[in-house]
């Protein structure tokens, strides 16, 4: 069957990048569409043609869907590729795409719906034979509901946005006390991140595993599971390091998984790709949910198998039928995958870290793979998702692949932003993730993070704020050496510089020294660790505060942060108000 002439990636970052790549191998022409901070990106770059979104938010860009039908009519394009986030699990979005008559690369709108909904995704699954993790079959309008299943299954509590994934809009609830904060905070993320504020609740397991199924169906009622990942490495409940196959995962185990995977899949009518996932505690699994679209993942799976993920869509959206049966897909070795965020994981906070990218240098070297939208000079926006890029290496066992994958990590300079790396490199090396001992809780509470520091200096030199950490390169006796020096701090921009400079200045400062806290600075001046806007200030001037009291929440790259009072107090000043766009090292708070 004939394939498509050109396909419009409605999408940005390294998930456009890898689309784009894959259709040009298959002598496709592609179409990248871009917001305004977006004009020059890498995945812009990359694609045969462009077209500009305008606007800077996601809503005012790659959410607007009058714009991408516009764009997909000037362009000529047959077929759109919607990556994942954004529009990838919106039915609206497929169906308005079908019915201009351009092909939808992923599954029908109708399983969107089933499946893409996590509310009657789990009712879906349940029909199939396949049980989900005690929980809500219907989304839940107030914070009392969370109380009374809290009360009723126990606490704590998930709350889980029904339109999303990724670990957007999900707050975990232990007491009753916390749950309307909770959900209030949740239904916005969730509305920010997937254009849908409904949420529903789910017993939330002590020590579980995140492994989930990989499956592909086509249009002529065949369906596989081409594999499983675990992906139980985990903050803020997204993803940090995933892995295939499942270490320590009984055989028996992943077949049953897998079939219970493409049960659901073809009981609700599913084509193309997806992935079934489950919780996995003391030898049993649980549904959690199905994601109707490709995963930042996919790559792990690749290496184990040789296939093209994007290659078997677009094939199979074209009408094609599996390109393989199930008796005929190979697994081998040990895949790992690290997500490079730029996030500082100093203290074990992961505090969103936007900003231009001085310095990009991608590791190399045998069966080592890049996914990234960044290069050198690029800047990562408050805006958007944090992902700079995927780090993904193979090997034949799995302590091989751990290995390689430090010794990559250490190949990679970034510079300019905070990145995950530290974090990853303490990760692998922990005797715990070696010996799979690990959860998706094990990250934030048994990994020892919360010691891990960016740029630490010596005692001696503890709490000296005039001081910064600098590394040359020198030659002692003919020998090639690395230097730490500690150098006095070169001084901020005049208050008559241009504001610009200003804010360069105030991230270099911020990457330099990594930052202190989520408030910063027991002087009573309460800056903020990042570029964001104010979602919602909880104080007032003359309220009394409490060291560690929440002052207000930050939404920067899709995630809320609260800022925290480092000292006791009264509340002298508040200079922002909801809706404020502040810069990195802004003073928001006053506090004597």
């Amino acid at each position: 069957m004939e394939l498509f002439n050109k396909i419009l990636i409605a999408n940005r970052g390294e998930i456009a990048v890898r689309v784009a790549r894959t259709a040009q191998e298959m002598g496709i022409k592609t179409v990248a569409v871009y917001s305004d901070l977006d004009r020059d990106a890498l995945h812009v770059r990359v694609a045969d043609e462009a077209y500009a979104l305008g606007g800077s938010t996601a809503q005012e860009s790659y959410l607007n869907t009058k714009k991408i039908l516009e764009i997909l009519d000037r362009s000529g394009a047959d077929a759109l590729h919607p990556g994942y986030g954004f529009f990838s699990e919106n039915a609206a979005f497929a169906r308005s795409i079908t019915e201009a008559g351009v092909t939808f690369i992923g599954p029908p709108p109708e399983a969107i719906e089933i499946m893409g909904d996590k509310i009657s995704s789990r009712a879906a699954a349940q029909r199939a034979g396949v049980e989900g993790v005690p929980g809500t079959q219907k989304a839940i309008s107030d914070y009392e509901e969370i109380v009374t299943f809290g009360e009723t299954h126990g606490w704590p509590v998930a709350i889980k946005a029904a339109y999303g994934g990724g670990g957007r809009g999900m707050r975990v609830v232990n007491s009753k006390e916390e749950a309307k904060d909770a959900l209030e905070s949740a239904m916005r993320e969730s509305e920010k991140a997937f254009g849908r504020s409904e949420c529903y609740l789910e017993r939330y397991l002590t020590w579980p595993r995140h492994i989930e199924m990989q499956v592909f169906a086509d249009s002529h009622g065949n369906g596989v599971w081409i594999g499983e990942r675990d992906c139980s490495s985990q903050r803020r409940h997204q993803k940090l390091i995933e892995e295939a196959p499942a270490p320590n995962f009984p055989e028996e185990t992943r077949v049953k998984m897998g079939e219970a995977a493409v049960k659901v899949a073809l009981a609700c009518g599913y084509q193309n790709a997806g992935t079934v996932e489950f919780l996995y505690q003391d030898g049993e699994f649980y549904f959690l949910e199905m994601n109707t679209r490709l995963q930042v993942e996919h790559p792990v799976t690749e290496m184990v198998t040789g296939l093209d993920l994007v290659e078997w869509q677009i094939l199979i959206a074209a009408g094609n039928p599996l390109p393989l049966s199930q008796s005929q897909i190979e697994r081998r070795g040990s895949a790992i995958e690290v997500r490079v965020n730029a996030e500082d994981p100093s203290g074990g906070r992961f505090l969103p870290s936007p900003g231009t990218i001085a310095k990009f240098i991608r590791p190399d070297g045998p069966y080592t793979r890049t996914d990234t939208g960044y290069e050198s000079g690029d800047t990562v926006s408050q805006f958007y998702d944090n992902l700079v890029a995927k780090i993904v290496v193979w090997s034949d066992t799995r302590a091989k692949a751990i290995r390689r994958m430090v010794r990559a990590l250490k190949e990679t300079e970034i510079e300019g932003i905070s990145t995950t790396i530290p974090a990853h490199l303490a990760i692998l090396g922990n005797s715990e993730f070696q010996e799979v001992k690990h959860s998706t809780k094990w990250v934030e509470t048994k990994a020892g993070l919360e010691s891990l520091t960016l740029n630490p200096l010596p005692n001696a030199l503890q709490g000296n704020e005039e001081v910064e950490k600098t590394q040359v390169v020198a030659e002692v006796n003919g020998k090639r050496v690395s230097v730490d020096l500690y150098l006095p701090k070169f001084e901020s921009p005049t208050r008559n510089a241009p504001a610009s400079t200003r804010t360069k200045q105030r991230q270099k400062n911020a990457s330099t020294q990594g930052h202190r806290s989520a408030g910063a600075g027991g002087s009573g001046q309460v800056t903020v660790p990042m570029q964001g806007t104010v979602v919602k200030v909880l104080v007032e001037v003359g309220q009394e505060v409490e060291v560690g009291q929440t002052l207000l929440v930050l939404e920067a790259m899709k995630m809320e942060n609260s800022i925290l009072s480092e000292r006791s107090g009264t509340v002298k000043e508040v200079r922002v108000s909801a809706g404020d766009t502040v810069g990195t090292g802004d003073t928001v708070i006053v506090i004597e």
